[in-house]
């Protein structure tokens, strides 16, 4: 494990073999971490988030708690997840909120995603397995296995397979162009039909 001297990593964060905090990153009381992850330079991962193996945080990523993230995602440059149904800093009588005047809810990143730069995703949701969220989306409802999703509010554009590439209709089917895997879509959802 390697934390960058200006980082501020809590007493109490879990922080897996070979995974790198940088420069100015923040990772929060009680965060897990786990191997072989990298988080950028300036990057916050919220107190109590919980991080799979092999994601890629990067610079300026603003992950706020209850995140949970699987395995292999990645979280581009200056992301932000949500974590409030009603935002305010104060009451209508005008008492300064405290952490206990809200309830957080949180942004689930499933195995494999990829949320492109300066994306927000606006909790609660879910980001499918191996989908990818194009940069600059707004993301405000779930977003299915390996959906390629745009715009605000974002929506579905295209399918991708696991190497995030756009997939291809084939007869029936869609093929990956990069490694040959093929994929069914039946009412809506993508599956897997060969590896």
């Amino acid at each position: 494990m390697f934390v960058h001297d200006s980082a501020d990593v809590a007493a109490d964060a879990t922080v897996g073999d070979g995974s790198k905090i940088w420069h100015l990153a923040q990772v929060r009381e009680a965060a897990q971490i786990g191997a072989n992850c990298i988080i950028g330079r300036g990057a916050y991962v919220g107190a109590g988030v919980t991080m799979g193996d092999g994601c890629k945080v990067q610079n300026y990523a603003l992950v706020y708690e209850p995140a949970m993230i699987e395995d292999g995602v990645f979280i581009g440059p200056a992301v932000v997840f949500t974590n409030d149904h009603f935002p305010r800093a104060v009451d209508p009588d005008g008492a300064v909120k405290t952490g206990s005047d809200w309830e957080a809810v949180g942004v689930t990143v499933r195995r494999g995603a990829s949320i492109g730069a300066r994306a927000v995703c606006v909790a609660p949701v879910t980001i499918g397995s191996w989908a990818m969220v194009a940069a600059g989306a707004v993301v405000t409802k779930d977003v299915p296995d390996f959906a390629l999703v745009a715009g605000v509010p974002a929506r579905r554009i295209r399918w991708v397979g696991r190497a995030g590439v756009p997939l291809e209709p084939d007869a029936d089917l869609w093929r990956c162009p990069k490694t040959g895997e093929t994929y069914v879509e039946s009412d809506g959802v993508l599956t897997a039909t060969s590896r």
